[in-house]
């Protein structure tokens, strides 16, 4: 491979499909476009397992304990712009305790609770497609396993 050539890595990230009496826990962010919603989701650090990711997240975006218990998908998205590629492992699980004191990560506004009827009469609202695809495949009733997932400490 020639030294100039730039090697290409997409960013790897980790979502919570959380449900809770049909109302699903998203969160209302600041982006480069603007007021977004999306499910808790960020980046994997070093180190991190990405069920530790998908916990660490979802406790820094609404702060709300959570653990993993299956996966719903992995999701390959190029924005559209062309610029990054996301690969995103979602999560299902269990809601824990609610830290009502806790202030949430940078750039998200508020954690809140909508239903899929809502979440579908605001796509336009959505960070992007994962948003709304996560949704269906949770309530399609996609579950895989966390075996799936080997992480080497």
């Amino acid at each position: 491979m020639p030294a100039m050539e730039r090697i290409w890595k997409p960013n790897v990230t980790v979502a919570a499909v959380i449900e809770r009496d049909g109302r699903f826990l998203v969160v209302e962010e600041q982006t480069s476009d603007g007021l977004r919603l999306n499910q808790p989701a960020g980046h994997l650090e070093p180190d991190e397992s990405l069920v530790d990711a998908a916990r660490r997240e979802t406790l820094e975006e609404t702060a709300w304990e959570f653990t993993p218990e299956a996966l719903v998908g992995i999701y390959q998205w190029p924005r559209p712009s062309g610029d990054m590629t996301y690969l995103r492992f979602a999560f299902a699980g269990a809601l824990g305790r609610h830290f009502e004191q806790r202030m949430l990560d940078d750039g998200i506004e508020r954690a809140l609770w909508l239903s899929r009827d809502e979440l579908e009469a605001c796509r336009d609202r959505h960070r992007s497609p994962l948003v709304m695809q996560c949704v269906s495949d949770y309530v399609d009733g996609r579950r895989y396993d966390l075996a799936l997932l080997t992480h080497y400490d």
